[in-house]
C-alpha cells in the first residue's frame, strides 16, 4: 500500500521541536506578542499523546503563538479528575486566548462546557463529536474514525486471504475506539464473511496487564490467527503475546510511534493505522489560533488514515527523527 504524504507532513520531516518534561511550552520570548493558547491532556506521557504534542507545539511556534501543554504526568494512566486542576492552575497564571482539550470520552465534556461558560473558545482532537453534542466546543479535527476501521479491515482481510479468526482489542471503551472497532467488525462482516471475529476485549494502558490479558486470550482461542486492537500500544500488546504464546499472528495496531514502526520492520506486526497524529495536532493549533483571533472556522475538520506495513516506514521515521521521537 502507498502512502501518500501530506504537505503538512512534509513539512514536519523538516522540524526540530523543543519538548521537555512536566510542563511544554514554546519557550521563545520573541513569541509574547501571538496568542496564548492551552493544551490541556490527560496521561500526558503516552507516546502517541507525545507525537500529538509535537505537532501542536511545532505549529504553535511557526504561527508566533505561546503555547503551554498540561496534563496528568503518565504514560498509562488516563487520569481527568487530577488533570483539571492543572488545566485551572496554569489559567490562574497565564490569560489564555483558546484552550484545546483532549476529548475521546464524556467525562471530560462538563470541563468543556465549563470553559465555554468563561468564554473560552474549545478545541478538540481526535475525536469528531457531532456538533452542538458537547457544550462549549467549537472546533474538532481528527481522523476519519471509520475509514480507519474500514482500512484496517481491508487490510488485514486482504492478509488473511479472507479466512480466519480475529482477536479485537481496544484500550478502553471510548467514542474513538468503539467507532472503530464498529467499523472494522462491519467491513469484515461485508467483505470476508468467512472470517470470524471475537467478543471485543478491553486490553488497557498498562503494558504488562495488557500482554498478559491478549496472553489468555490465545490460550483459550487456539484458532485466533489475527489480532488488531485500536489502542496504540496495542501492536507491542499483541506482539508481546504472540512471542510467549508461541503463535504466528498477523497484527494490525494502531500509530506510528517508533516501537510500532520497529515491531513493523521487524515483521513482529503486519502493519499500524497511520492515524494522522501529527497533523490534527497542528491543525488544532491553527483552529485554536483562529478562533482566537475571532474568525469563522468549520467545527469538523476530518482527515484521512490509512493502513502502512513494512514498505511504507521509511518517511515516518523521518518525521519522528524531526519531532524528537
Amino acid at each position: 500500500m502507498k502512502i501518500r504524504i501530506s504537505s503538512l507532513m512534509k513539512t514536519a520531516l523538516l522540524a526540530t521541536v523543543a519538548m521537555t518534561g512536566g510542563l511544554l511550552a514554546v519557550p521563545d520570548a520573541s513569541l509574547a506578542a501571538g496568542k496564548n493558547i492551552l493544551w490541556v491532556q490527560p496521561m500526558r506521557d503516552h507516546p502517541v499523546h507525545r507525537l500529538m504534542q509535537a505537532g501542536f507545539l511545532n505549529k504553535c511556534k511557526e504561527l508566533g503563538n505561546t503555547c503551554e501543554i498540561v496534563g496528568n504526568p503518565s504514560a498509562t494512566n488516563y487520569d481527568v479528575s487530577s488533570s483539571i486542576p492543572l488545566a485551572e492552575a496554569a489559567m490562574a497564571r497565564t490569560k489564555f486566548d483558546a484552550i484545546a482539550v483532549y476529548g475521546p470520552g464524556p467525562e471530560i465534556f462538563p470541563f468543556i462546557g465549563k470553559l465555554g461558560r468563561e468564554g473560552f473558545p474549545v478545541v478538540t482532537w481526535h475525536v469528531l463529536p457531532p456538533e452542538g453534542s458537547v457544550p462549549g466546543l467549537k472546533a474538532a479535527v481528527g481522523e476519519d474514525i471509520p475509514s480507519a476501521g474500514n482500512s484496517a479491515a481491508l487490510a488485514m482481510g486482504e492478509k488473511l486471504g479472507g479466512k480466519g479468526v480475529i482477536a479485537l482489542t481496544q484500550g478502553s471503551s471510548n467514542d474513538t475506539e468503539n467507532v472503530m472497532a464498529d467499523s472494522f467488525r462491519k467491513t469484515i462482516a461485508e467483505k470476508y464473511p468467512d472470517i470470524k471475529i471475537l467478543e471485543t476485549q478491553m486490553e488497557g494502558f498498562e503494558p504488562s496487564a495488557a500482554e498478559g490479558k491478549a496472553v489468555a486470550l490465545l490460550q483459550g482461542n487456539p484458532d485466533v490467527n489475527a489480532a488488531f486492537s485500536t489502542t496504540g500500544n496495542g501492536a507491542q500488546t499483541w506482539s508481546g503475546a504472540a512471542r510467549k504464546a508461541d503463535r504466528p499472528l498477523v497484527i494490525i495496531g494502531m500509530d506510528y510511534i517508533r516501537q510500532n514502526l520497529d515491531l513493523v520492520k521487524s515483521g513482529a506486526a503486519y502493519g499500524v493505522v497511520a492515524q494522522p497524529l501529527y497533523e490534527e495536532s497542528a491543525k488544532t493549533a491553527e483552529l485554536a489560533n483562529d478562533l482566537a483571533e475571532g474568525k469563522t472556522v468549520t467545527y469538523l475538520n476530518p482527515l484521512p488514515a490509512g493502513v502502512i506495513t513494512a514498505a511504507d516506514l521509511e518517511p515516518y521515521y523521518r518525521m519522528l527523527d524531526s519531532a524528537g521521537q
